[in-house]
């Protein structure tokens, strides 16, 4: 996991942007975050705690690799509330997940944070982009074309999801082992699926 899947650094998310900036033409973005629910058979006596579900949450960069993950939240919650309470969404709220430096947007001389974007289950943050509602985006055309590109932007947290089941089928069925395994599964394909892509 340290190697396929190391702790970012501020090195990293230059490099992230200037990736992002040239394949999605959104600038001072370092990531894309979303939560996968995963289907596991629920284990005996836990009632409706499980509820077939688990959940987890990943950064993602433009080349479709994981750069964080979050891993064994129960999914009878949704992704927001979960996410707050998850260690990832407690670093990057507190902002200690690395994203201090401020940079000039291409073209401008405006400085502005690195960001990661989500969709609109994620709270409004210094260091997390999400859309504009869809009442405020049919007012204004500005708003309609950044949600444009910030939706095009995201659009790579899920397609590496859709990449990681194809390659790792177990997640188009229920998982049928004990949780703590399925954590281990998760991660264990996670840092595969970065393997893979490395090779590519």
């Amino acid at each position: 996991m340290p190697i396929l899947l190391p702790q970012p650094t501020e090195t990293d998310f230059k490099a992230r942007s200037v990736e992002f900036w040239e394949r999605w033409n959104f600038p001072n973005y370092v990531g894309a975050i979303d939560g996968k629910h995963v289907r596991v058979v629920c284990p005996e006596k836990s009632g409706s705690l499980y509820y077939n579900y688990k959940n987890y949450f990943s950064i993602v960069d433009a080349k479709f690799k994981f750069l964080a993950i979050d891993v064994g939240s129960y999914g009878k919650e949704g992704d927001s509330g979960t996410f707050s309470k998850s260690a990832m969404g407690k670093r990057i709220y507190s902002k200690q997940f690395g994203l201090h430096e401020n940079t000039q947007l291409p073209g401008s001389d405006k400085s502005l944070p690195y960001v990661i974007v989500g969709d609109e289950a994620f709270k409004l943050n210094t260091h997390i982009m999400k859309p504009y509602n869809r009442s405020q985006a049919k007012e204004d055309f500005e708003k309609q074309i950044f949600n444009y590109r910030l939706s095009r932007a995201r659009r790579v947290s899920e397609n590496a999801f859709g990449l990681l089941s194809q390659i790792f089928r177990v997640y188009y069925t229920p998982i049928a082992i004990k949780p703590e395994t399925c954590d281990l599964l998760i991660t264990a394909t996670c840092c595969l699926h970065n393997l893979i892509r490395d090779f590519r």
